[in-house]
């Protein structure tokens, strides 16, 4: 079998120095405001973490102190079903990192509109604006100042170890929903699971139902959120969203998820996929890079489209992490100096090969056949995808409130309706 760094590695080779080069040759210019006080060149770094992988971030950090003398970069990675919170907390304390890493949109605890409308967040220039998907600038920017670098293009969908399934007498992944309910019974005599759920982490539950959303509301209805902002559409008004609170609640009666899966955390994922327990899980589709790993070589792993009821398949992709820079960091021009190192062809290629999320330009003009994209890669190329549903909702308690009752759905202690309802009431009207 194909071993998960050559399929790498081959993306890798397909970001020729055009396709990034024109980002950085856009233009560079420094962040606004006072450069700060503090050790010239040092500053301190926060990023959220899943499991105990070396983060791209840190490799990154690494490399960059090791490529500038006298430089010291204090890293602070932070456990993601925490971080949101954690990273507000320090912002509103005045002891947040000078580079911190964020989300686009207002929909989650790291969004950078709400943190930059709070005046958390310092502007950006010209690099970080060159970096934004064309059509998606209301994500990242207040009043035409930036406020977040791009850095990826993640695919929300589930990883899947082609290997493992192989092994428990699956040819592919299912494409059907029978398909599906048929491996999870077959998986489940065999002591395993179709899918790895960390249901005591609300950011996975929350993924995971998002990624469900994809084919049930959003593959319909492209523009649910923006209907959602007129007022036309409601959470517990659409069949779409009840149907996807359904199929989460399937999958979990007919035994897809691993057992114990509302108390597992991101372990139950990272143990599940690499130590072939678990077939898949929906998790950002770089995190195959991280778990490969830890993975045996014929682990095989390949982002694969959740089956859709009817019609045709479609998948979440967008971009969905930034990094932006402290309003009162000690030193604002040495965490933009590492910006702009981030945005340059050499970096941008490292940080693909090291996360194995797309290039943030050109994904969809891309050969990925021989990759880990190559399930998705016509859908790319189709443009049958939607952005994370949570960048665009309009603050991050929609999207809390999502999280907390697809737990209450796995325990039983909450509803379809009462979700929705919760959902709506958190929009505001």
């Amino acid at each position: 079998m194909t071993q998960p760094r050559r399929r790498v590695t081959r993306l890798v080779s397909l970001l020729a120095l055009p396709a990034t080069a024109a980002l950085v040759l856009a233009g560079c210019s420094g962040s606004g405001g006072d450069t700060g006080s503090g050790d010239s060149g040092s500053f301190t770094f926060t990023f959220a973490t899943s499991n105990n992988l070396e983060s791209p971030y840190q490799t990154l950090a690494n490399e960059y102190q090791a490529q500038h003398e006298g430089v010291t970069i204090t890293t602070n990675p932070t456990p993601n079903d925490k971080y949101g919170e954690t990273i507000r907390t320090q912002l509103q304390a005045g002891n947040a990192s000078d580079v911190i890493q964020t989300t686009p949109g207002s929909g989650d605890a790291r969004g950078i509109i709400p943190l930059a409308e709070a005046g958390f967040l310092e502007p950006l220039g010209d690099t970080a604006k060159s970096l934004i998907i064309p059509g998606s600038e209301s994500v990242y920017t207040i009043d035409d100042k930036v406020y977040g670098q791009p850095l990826d293009f993640t695919i929300g969908a589930v990883v899947a170890s082609l290997g493992t399934a192989k092994m428990k007498g699956l040819d592919s992944f299912p494409t059907t929903m029978s398909e599906l309910t048929a491996a999870c019974s077959s998986l489940q005599g065999q002591g395993a699971s179709l899918l790895a759920l960390a249901g005591a982490a609300g950011p996975n539950v929350g993924l995971t139902i998002q990624g469900i959303s994809a084919t049930r509301v959003y593959s319909s209805t492209p523009d649910w959120n923006q209907q959602r902002a007129d007022g036309t559409v409601t959470f517990a008004d659409s069949q779409g969203w009840k149907d996807t609170l359904q199929t989460f609640i399937d999958l979990k009666d007919a035994g897809c998820f691993q057992p114990g899966a509302e108390g597992g955390g991101f372990d139950a994922i990272t143990n599940g996929l690499a130590q072939g327990t678990s077939v898949g899980s929906f998790i950002p589709s770089g995190a195959a890079v991280e778990i490969s790993k830890a993975a045996p070589a014929e682990a095989e792993f390949a982002v694969e489209p959740f089956p859709a009821e009817s019609g045709e398949p479609m998948v979440l992709g967008s971009s969905n992490y930034t990094l932006s820079i402290n309003a009162k960091a000690k030193n604002k021009q040495a965490a933009q100096d590492f910006l702009e190192w981030m945005a340059e062809p050499a970096q941008q290629q490292r940080y693909y090969e090291l996360s194995g999320e797309l290039p943030v330009s050109a994904f969809d003009t891309l050969d990925l056949s021989g990759t880990i994209y190559a399930p998705v890669a016509d859908l790319l190329k189709n443009k049958q995808y939607t952005p994370l549903p949570n960048n665009i909702w309009p603050n991050p308690s929609v999207y809390e409130a999502l999280q907390v009752g697809g737990q209450g759905l796995l325990t039983g202690q909450t509803t379809i309706d009462q979700v929705l309802q919760s959902m709506d009431a958190a929009w505001g009207n």
